[in-house]
C-alpha cells in the first residue's frame, strides 16, 4: 500500500535520460546566448557583475530542474550545472589569462560625465535616470555634474565619480 512513497528507481534516478553531448551543447549554447544578451544590455546592478548573475541564475535554474524531476535523471542536472560551471571558469581564465579577450567578457567602462558635461546619449543607452545620476554624484561628495571630472558605469555596473 506505501510501497510507491519509498520505492526508488535507481536507474532512472542515476542514468541520463538524453545524451550527455547534447545537455553539454544546450547547457554551452544557453550560457553563451545570455552572456551576449546580458552583455549587451549592462546597466548598474551593484556589486554583482553580468557573469555572476547570470551564473547564479542559470545554476539555480538548472539545479532546481535536476532536485524538482524536470529531468529524470541527477546525473542530467550534474552534467548541465558541471558544463555551465565550466564556461563561467573558462571565461574568467581567458580574461584573466588574454588581455584582448578582456573587453568581450568584460565590458569597458562607459563615460557618464566628462568635465562636467553630462553624456545624455550614455544614459539613455544604459537608462539611467537624472535622479539616479545625482544620487549617485553626490555618494561621491559631488553636488552636481559641474563638480564632476569623470563619472562611468563600470563594468560591474558600479558608478564612479572623480571630482575636479
Amino acid at each position: 500500500m506505501l510501497d510507491h512513497l519509498t520505492a526508488v528507481d535507481w536507474g532512472q534516478l542515476l542514468v541520463p535520460d538524453s545524451s550527455i553531448a547534447e545537455m553539454v551543447v544546450r547547457g554551452t549554447l544557453t550560457y553563451l546566448f545570455l552572456f551576449v544578451i546580458l552583455r549587451a544590455f549592462r546597466r548598474p546592478t551593484g556589486q554583482l557583475g553580468i557573469a555572476d548573475v547570470l551564473l547564479i541564475t542559470i545554476l539555480a535554474d538548472a539545479a532546481q530542474n535536476a532536485m524538482g524531476g524536470s529531468y529524470e535523471s541527477i546525473s542530467s542536472g550534474f552534467t548541465l550545472i558541471a558544463t555551465i560551471v565550466f564556461w563561467d571558469r573558462l571565461i574568467d581564465y581567458l580574461s584573466w589569462r588574454y588581455s584582448w579577450f578582456t573587453p568581450l567578457a568584460d565590458p569597458p567602462p562607459a563615460v557618464l560625465i566628462k568635465d562636467g558635461k553630462v553624456d545624455r546619449a550614455a544614459l539613455r543607452r544604459f537608462k539611467i535616470s537624472d535622479e539616479d545620476l545625482l544620487t549617485h554624484l553626490r555618494q561621491g561628495d559631488a553636488e552636481r555634474p559641474d563638480d564632476v571630472r569623470l563619472c562611468l558605469l563600470e563594468s560591474d555596473g558600479r558608478i564612479s565619480v572623480l571630482k575636479r
